[in-house]
């Protein structure tokens, strides 16, 4: 068993410790109306890299970005799977189509954890973004 796998719940595949973590960023970091949801993302050599978004009016980073930049900065560059969650106990929210495709041209076989708290399940980020647009496919 990997490391990814020894920390995915075997009922249904679905990162809990990386949710557990996201949420307690949330709710300890997360104040104001600047940081409002927070993410946590698994390399795929089992380390959690976190952050929150960065509100501001000219269009901050959402905290999956502020992930993306974050983990880059420690060196883990083969992220696995990624799960952003709200302020105020809102619990798992999906990424925005911004994020979507970002998470798409970095990481192309990264899971998104999405659905409601009795529903959560791990989702290919292509199949978050139908006939999707891949970068890498038009760069010259």
């Amino acid at each position: 068993m990997t490391t990814h796998q020894a920390h995915q719940s075997r009922t249904d595949g679905v990162d809990r410790e990386l949710v557990d973590a996201a949420t307690e960023i949330a709710r300890t970091r997360c104040r104001g109306d600047n940081h409002t949801v927070a993410s946590a993302a698994r390399d795929r050599d089992g380390r959690i890299v976190t952050g929150v978004n960065a509100y501001h009016f000219t269009g901050g980073p959402c905290a999956e970005l502020v992930v993306i930049g974050a983990a880059a900065g420690q060196g883990a560059y083969e992220l696995e799977t990624i799960v952003a969650v709200g302020d105020r106990e809102r619990g798992v929210i999906p990424p925005c189509g911004r994020c979507r495709q970002a998470l798409l041209d970095y990481f192309p076989h990264i899971n998104v954890i999405v659905g409601p708290p009795d529903a959560l399940r791990a989702v290919p980020v292509a199949e978050l973004l139908p006939e999707t647009y891949v970068w890498a496919d038009h760069a010259e």
